[in-house]
């Protein structure tokens, strides 16, 4: 009684004839929009798209490590930048502290009389500060410290034990790193220019002589000769020492200078200086 008629019975043993799907056509990939029964159950309708293949591998893998190398190189590149800058602002604030203790270790003895000498002997401690270096052409200045060992030098450039100190017959030698804060531009320097060292009294006005290139184990740089391990020497020589090239230690660069002049404290800074 509905108003869609229904429809005649079907005879027993009739069915619906199959319908055959068309073949798909050269390059072309038919994908079923419907579940299809299998032995192992039904395939889902997208696994003949989301099946991988050897080139979605490929390029997978590909793609993972470059993602990889990306990170690495940003890696190196802020560890770089964090060798070359981040340690200035660093050993900044240990000089500074160490220009203070210089200062405190220069400042006249309270309980020394006019009539007794207060000049005392210097004996350097290791870590401890025992001069200020200047080198004017590279606009630079640190305190010395007693002591080329990695701890001594971690903050600024150190004076290697046993060699003369400022203004003495002999050799002045002192070690830095090659970094931004340190020994950096070192390779700058040219013959005549002034490196000034201040004393307890005096300042010791030195003059570049040579810049040479040596081997690590090439330490008779540093003799009282400098290349000349055993002779006597009768100049008064600074030498300052650091790694070649930057960012590398397999050489070392060396800068010679000889004493021209000393100026008492009493009578103000060097004009090398400035004002």
């Amino acid at each position: 009684m509905g108003a869609v008629p229904e429809l005649p019975p079907r005879p027993e043993g009739e069915t619906d004839a199959p319908v055959k799907e068309p073949a798909p056509r050269r390059g072309e990939m038919v994908v079923k929009l419907r579940p299809e029964q299998l032995t192992e159950g039904y395939k889902s309708v997208y696994s003949e798209l989301t099946r991988p293949t050897v080139g979605s591998r490929i390029r997978g893998g590909v793609r993972v490590l470059g993602e990889l190398l990306i990170t690495f190189g940003m890696v190196v590149l802020l560890f770089a930048g964090y060798e070359v800058w981040g340690k200035s602002v660093i050993i900044d604030s240990h000089q500074h502290e160490l220009d203070n203790q210089l200062a405190q270790e220069w400042a006249p003895d309270p309980t020394v009389g006019p009539t007794q000498p207060s000049e005392k002997p210097f004996v350097p401690v290791e870590g401890k500060p025992v001069a200020g270096l200047y080198i004017p052409r590279l606009d630079k200045n640190w305190v010395v410290v007693e002591g080329v060992t990695p701890a001594d030098i971690r903050y600024a450039p150190g004076h290697y034990p046993d060699t003369a100190l400022p203004g003495e017959v002999g050799n002045f030698s002192v070690a830095g790193h090659r970094i931004k804060a340190i020994f950096w531009q070192l390779n700058e320097l040219q013959p005549g220019d002034a490196i000034v060292v201040e004393g307890r009294t005096d300042w010791y006005v030195y003059r570049v002589t040579s810049q040479e290139i040596v081997l690590p184990t090439q330490v008779e740089v540093v003799a009282p000769v400098p290349g000349r391990p055993g002779a006597k020497p009768t100049k008064r020589m600074l030498t300052l020492t650091t790694c070649n090239p930057k960012f590398n230690n397999y050489q070392r660069l060396i800068v010679h200078a000889e004493l021209a002049r000393t100026q008492p404290k009493s009578s103000g800074r060097p004009p090398e200086l400035g004002v």
